[in-house]
């Protein structure tokens, strides 16, 4: 079985978040980099369920700079067989739909029985590649799945979906998209013997023309998403302690919430 992950790497979650001059970009000049945690949840996922079969193989596939790679890198240590890194300027600046146009050509060429990616990426939130990949290859895909296995047969998969308090079960044909959230599996460290043995394993790099992607459909000439403003988040206002008797101060903090915080 084919499984393939699609990375992301995002600013360190640690990092000091410090939006740019023209309020459209965060500079990132200093920031560390890492793989998004819902993707590693995604590879542990398919490194599990390459586990289980028996047999198959892992594919990882980033889209970025040439910084990627040690996104890539990583998740080799972590057990992958195989990476891919689509690697063109003409990239840079694309929206989500951009993003998925390219890995979708990317997915053609590689293939594909499952094809994972975490449900969001935690720098933009938008939460739309996964499903976007699958109507552009023209699959199926499940979101916010927690557990996946392959159903008796190997011709569908059956995965678990976390949903408002419920647990929903359901079976999909392969070849799919599915997108993971954080799951009952906490992604593996790379081992001594997986960091050794990456080394050794070959990155392929694509770039437009060998996806046969026209630079024009792609990049932040072609968006149909404008970040139009980004602001910090405005500083958290101080806690107030009320003072006096516990009747006047249960009067008092009634009186605030009714007249200052307006929830009452």
């Amino acid at each position: 079985m084919n499984l393939v992950v699609c990375l992301k790497q995002v600013p360190d979650t640690a990092s000091r978040i410090v939006v740019a001059p023209d309020g459209k970009e965060i500079q990132r000049q200093e920031l560390s980099y890492v793989i998004n945690p819902y993707d590693e949840y995604a590879l542990e996922e398919a490194l599990r369920l390459k586990a289980t079969t028996g047999s198959g193989k892992v594919t990882l596939l980033s889209l970025g700079p040439q910084r990627v790679q040690e996104a890539l890198r990583t998740g080799l240590a972590m057990g992958a067989d195989e990476a891919v890194h689509l690697l063109d300027p003409a990239v840079e600046g694309s929206d989500a739909l951009g993003v998925a146009t390219v890995l979708a050509a990317a997915l053609k060429k590689i293939p594909h029985d499952l094809i994972w990616c975490g449900w969001k990426a935690v720098d933009d939130d938008q939460a739309t590649v996964g499903p976007m990949v699958a109507t552009l290859l023209g699959i199926p895909c499940a979101t916010f799945i927690t557990t996946a296995a392959v159903a008796e047969g190997g011709a569908a998969v059956t995965a678990e979906r976390e949903i408002e308090r419920a647990q929903q079960t359901v079976t999909v044909p392969i070849p799919c998209v599915l997108t993971q959230q954080k799951g009952a599996h906490e992604p593996r460290y790379a081992s001594l013997a997986g960091i050794m043995s990456s080394k050794k394993k070959t990155i392929t790099t694509w770039t437009l023309q060998d996806l046969g992607v026209y630079p024009s459909t792609v990049g932040a000439a072609a968006n149909h998403l404008e970040v139009v403003r980004l602001a910090p988040l405005p500083e958290r206002q101080p806690g107030r302690i009320l003072q006096g008797e516990p009747a006047q101060a249960v009067q008092e903090l009634v009186r605030l919430l009714r007249t200052e915080a307006k929830v009452l």
